[in-house]
């Protein structure tokens, strides 16, 4: 099982972190994800081989700005 961490700008409360999760957990092969509105940190945990840029665009597409 593979894990990365990256920071976000943007989220300000625990909907927001809600929509990341909810969100990310659609991609397949993702299996977990944390999101810490008060830190920033997204944790995602996958099963298989995700390409970042999938990632990245879906973040975005919410609205929030990776750091």
């Amino acid at each position: 099982m593979r894990e990365i961490s990256f920071f976000l700008e943007g989220m300000m409360c625990e909907g927001c972190e809600n929509r990341v999760k909810n969100a990310l957990l659609a991609i397949e092969g993702i299996t977990n994800v944390e999101a810490n509105h008060k830190t920033g940190k997204v944790t995602v945990k996958m099963d298989k081989e995700i390409n970042f840029s999938i990632i990245k665009e879906k973040v975005h597409d919410l609205g929030f700005l990776m750091l």
